[in-house]
């Protein structure tokens, strides 16, 4: 047998269980184009699967991706007959430092908006008023970079403060309402442009009419970084990046909910939803903890603890 008609084969298996295996079979077509089309299972080598999975970059959590995506693969075949062993290697890497987002002070957010007119020269592709506003809807409603860009006109009701987010990382469409000061921020974005009656046509555009693209907004919000002086000290592989905005507005709503007393606990189901999470467990990975967000739980904790010693 093939080994392109295997992964076809597993491919159609996976999704007949009623997983949504795009992304993962796009994974496994490359891992076939790579070997080339009239390999047979029984000819792929050792080196081969290792070169596929080493890649030409440094080791990142994508090795771990595709050697799970293979073990899967021949694990089925193997289960069936179609393939006596499993190539794959039996020394597995170790994961290499999980990357620590970077929480923007309120300080850094204001440089950042108060650099966006200064930098007017050095953005190619991009309008400062359409940066200042991406940054603050990134940050305002902690959305991902794709979600934004993502918008359609039909996709933001100013009259409502509502946008809706369709079918994004998880598949699902989410309502996100908006702030007053943040739809204001939006409303005037849109008044200042010449927009199109289409309501396909994208609510943020690049200098030619186009849809901005993820790759220009990233290059350019570099540069803006390195013109407000905003970066990280602590040897991070990465300097800030944009979808720490993310991370920086769940980290500071949990701080103003243990600062103003409220039950967090019972709060956090609804930071899931708003981030369009489908659980907890995905909402923690943005909780990152830093030094504001510690004091404010131990004061919360202490209020507790103190409270329960009174009352005994």
């Amino acid at each position: 047998m093939k080994l392109n008609d295997l992964i076809s084969q597993y491919i159609t298996f996976r999704q007949s269980l009623g997983e949504n295996f795009t992304t993962s079979a796009q994974v496994l077509r490359r891992f076939g184009r790579l070997l080339g089309a009239d390999i047979e299972i029984a000819d792929v080598q050792a080196d081969q699967v290792r070169a596929f999975l080493d890649g030409e970059r440094a080791l990142t959590s994508y090795w771990h991706r595709k050697f799970s995506l293979l073990h899967g693969l021949y694990d089925y075949a193997v289960s069936r007959g179609l393939a006596d062993s499993s190539p794959l290697p039996q020394t597995i890497p170790k994961l290499p430092e999980k990357h620590q987002p970077y929480i923007f002070t309120r300080d850094d957010l204001r440089r950042l908006l108060a650099a966006t007119d200064s930098f007017r020269k050095k953005i190619r592709q991009i309008e400062p008023q359409t940066l200042r506003t991406l940054l603050l809807l990134l940050y305002g409603a902690g959305l991902r970079v794709s979600e934004a860009l993502g918008l359609n006109q039909a996709d933001v009701d100013l009259s409502a403060a509502l946008l809706i987010i369709r079918e994004t990382k998880f598949y699902k469409t989410r309502l996100v309402p908006l702030g007053q000061d943040l739809n204001q921020a939006l409303t005037n974005y849109h008044s200042g442009r010449k927009t199109s009656t289409d309501s396909s046509r994208p609510f943020f555009t690049g200098k030619n009419g186009a849809r901005l693209a993820g790759q220009s907004l990233r290059k350019a919000f570099r540069k803006l970084c390195k013109s407000a002086g905003v970066h990280r000290d602590d040897n991070a592989r990465y300097q800030p990046r944009l979808h720490d905005l993310r991370h920086s507005f769940a980290v500071h709503r949990l701080i103003s909910w243990y600062q103003s007393g409220a039950d967090v606990q019972k709060l956090l189901p609804h930071l899931a939803t708003y981030l369009g999470h489908v659980n907890l467990v995905s909402t923690q990975v943005y909780l990152t903890m830093t030094p504001e967000l510690l004091e404010a739980a131990s004061a919360r904790f202490a209020e507790y603890v103190f409270k329960e010693v009174k009352n005994d």
